[in-house]
């Protein structure tokens, strides 16, 4: 028999403001703990990647693996690749699929095994850049990338506006630049590449945006239990969505402003 009103759904009970606030604190916790998480992981995928990069273009064991190299009198490297090459240039794209369609049933552990090996076979497929541009511009776009990506990742982190609507408009841009990339492989144009390689920055920048406020968003709606599979594998994927970014921001930056190599 009821003796009371019932307090729980009242907001003027005693001790619910509190209740509440506690709530919203341990959510906020949780959202800045898997945050971090998630941005670990990028960093530690970006680490991999460069180290399996140097070590393709610097060890010349390893380098032999994958490019088939000869020096011109001037000391310049120039490279061919070889079929484990183009292996590593197209695998970064099977595990995005695996890691996509067989979400549920992958496990924790086999997601980040399968990020890891992702990140370690894009490193091998991005030496190619060191045969292209030189050692000083590749290293001054990416912290120049590094820059750019982090004011965008906390601009869509922190601000009010609802970056949702941005999501079709950027992946018909991201769809417009792939076509005009397989297009551009005909025509080698200049003027498009230029064009192609603006526009990829300004999309790639968006996206960034975009996929910070929808991984709050998301953790917000969810809350993923700490140390649960669920959690691991959400990290992972999430961390995968940001690296990629990154990556693409990083590649159509160098095209604008890196210096290349000097042709004998």
């Amino acid at each position: 028999m009821a003796v009371g009103p019932d307090y729980r759904y009242t907001t003027n009970a005693p001790g619910w403001g509190r209740t509440a606030t506690a709530d919203a604190a341990a959510v906020d916790a949780g959202l800045r703990a898997y945050m971090l998480r998630v941005y670990n992981w990028m960093a530690s995928g970006l680490l991999l990647t460069a180290i399996v990069a140097l070590a393709v273009v610097e060890v010349p064991a390893v380098r032999d693996l994958f490019w088939q190299t000869a020096q011109t009198p001037s000391g310049r490297l120039v490279a061919s690749p070889t079929i484990l090459w183009y292996v590593a240039a197209f695998s970064p794209l099977a595990f995005v699929l695996v890691l996509s369609f067989g979400y549920n049933r992958l496990s924790k552990s086999t997601s980040q095994a399968l990020f890891w090996a992702f990140a370690a076979c894009m490193g091998a497929s991005l030496s190619n850049l060191a045969f292209r541009y030189t050692g000083a511009s590749i290293a001054s776009t990416f912290f120049i990338t590094a820059g750019m990506y982090a004011a965008v990742s906390l601009y869509g982190y922190t601000t009010k506006a609802d970056l949702t609507r941005m999501g079709s408009f950027l992946m018909m841009g991201l769809i417009g630049l792939i076509l005009a990339g397989i297009v551009n492989m005909f025509l080698a144009s200049s003027a498009l590449q230029f064009a192609i390689s603006v526009i990829g920055v300004l999309v790639f920048l968006g996206l960034t945006a975009y996929d910070t406020q929808r991984i709050k968003a998301d953790y917000i709606e969810y809350s993923y239990a700490e140390g649960t599979d669920e959690a691991g594998k959400r990290s992972v994927m999430d961390a995968l969505g940001l690296y990629l970014n990154f990556i693409n921001m990083f590649q159509f930056l160098l095209q604008l402003v890196g210096v290349r190599q000097s042709s004998d």
